[in-house]
């Protein structure tokens, strides 16, 4: 369970992990753990992106 429910954000965690999940089926951006070449910061970023939309 994310933090962000032990906190009572649901709202916010629910988007969040939203988020992280429509960037990772995107596979547009990806760490080289995911078998990509991008920076952790750049994957952080599209999260952000999505949250924010």
């Amino acid at each position: 369970m994310p933090r962000s429910f032990a906190l009572k954000e649901t709202e916010m965690a629910t988007c969040l992990e939203s988020a992280i999940d429509r960037v990772i089926a995107e596979g547009k951006v990806r760490t080289y753990d995911m078998g990509g070449k991008d920076s952790t910061l750049d994957v952080a970023k599209a999260i952000a992106d999505f949250a924010s939309s």
